[in-house]
């Protein structure tokens, strides 16, 4: 008698499901961990609605997110200015760790972040424009900010290419290079700019969840959903090409397609992140790598990274409101105080 065999089998730390054209492995551990922080970012995210000048019990909150609230001022404070603060603070930590983790993946480097090779920088310059010369809207920011993203990775992608390739530490050196023209070209336009629109594009260059609405939460919601699965679907892809661009077009892949691909998303999901919070430093550069070395993982950590993203910004967001107090602290300076930080411990423990 024969026996029927599942599609689903499990090996040591992971599961594997087969069918006959093609199969999938979970690891046990990643799942794990991806799942805890998800768990961990919602309890912390619906504790900081709580939080803020107009107290809201905790039950309150949950009545009033599944349509039970009993309405008045409180409904208000939470469906309209803090559930859109942590919606963005979610999606946008999710954009910025993935696209962190592509970069890292592309140059095959620690350091290939967007915000650090400039890409950021790029996203910002766009969205500064934006909002100095024609005194945008959150939409029109958000777009803006993307073409600058694309504009400074077309840039710097076609100057680091040589030989027929990119990546590595000409890329990096590359993109710091163009970042830092970038920068000086915006406080050139902050300086020359009217005085009211440089004003508002100052506070935006600090990174700030403060005022977010309903309209800066959509388009990174929607950036965020549309990108981040589109760059799972090719994580195995890259994965492949660190191991080699030779062994790569060995194994079927188009290398300089793939990675040209995976840059243009990346940049799209850094400078939505960036339109909708502004510029928040550091969090695409530490994101993957915490989730890499939690999960244990090879590869591109795509799921674990968003999770550590959000958890990372809604985390800092609760840091800052609680240390803030009466005062108005931006979270992208707070971001930048603890990267810069981490940068310096992880320059000084590489030995090359």
């Amino acid at each position: 008698m024969n026996r029927v065999s599942s599609p689903l089998s499990r090996t040591p730390g992971r599961f594997v499901w087969r069918s006959r054209r093609m199969s999938f492995a979970v690891g046990i551990r990643p799942v794990a961990i991806t799942l805890c922080l998800l768990v961990v970012t919602l309890c912390a995210a619906l504790f900081a609605i709580t939080l803020g000048r107009v107290p809201v019990p905790f039950m309150e909150v949950i009545a009033t997110l599944f349509g039970q609230g009993e309405g008045g001022m409180r409904e208000q404070v939470i469906l309209n200015l803090r559930l859109p603060r942590l919606l963005v603070a979610i999606f946008a930590g999710a954009a910025l760790g993935v696209s962190g983790a592509v970069f890292q993946s592309v140059s095959r480097n620690a350091l290939g972040s967007p915000d650090v090779i400039g890409f950021t920088t790029g996203a910002a310059t766009g969205a500064l424009f934006q909002i100095v010369i024609f005194g945008g809207g959150p939409l029109a920011v958000a777009l803006s900010a993307m073409f600058g993203g694309l504009a400074t990775a077309t840039v710097v992608y076609l100057l680091s290419f040589k030989h027929g390739v990119t990546g590595g530490y000409r890329l990096v050196l590359i993109g710091i290079g163009a970042g830092a023209t970038l920068s000086a070209l915006n406080g050139l336009m902050l300086v020359k700019g009217d005085l009211d629109n440089a004003i508002t594009a100052n506070l935006w260059l600090a990174g700030s969840l403060d005022a977010r609405n309903w309209d800066h939460a959509r388009t990174v919601m929607g950036g965020a959903l549309l990108l981040v699965p589109l760059i799972g679907l090719a994580a195995t892809r890259l994965r492949m090409i660190e191991m080699g661009d030779d062994l790569a077009r060995q194994l079927g892949v188009h290398v300089e397609r793939t990675r040209f691909a995976m840059i243009a998303c990346a940049v799209l999901l850094a400078g939505v992140a960036t339109g909708a919070a502004g510029p928040i430093a550091f969090l695409a550069l530490a994101a993957p790598q915490l989730a890499a070395r939690l999960t244990a993982s090879r590869g591109v950590p795509v799921l674990s990274a968003a999770a550590m993203g959000a958890f990372l910004l809604v985390i800092a967001d609760l840091i800052t409101q609680y240390i803030a107090a009466d005062l108005i602290l931006p979270i992208g300076r707070t971001t930048g105080l603890v990267g810069g930080l981490y940068l310096l411990w992880l320059l000084t423990r590489k030995r090359g």
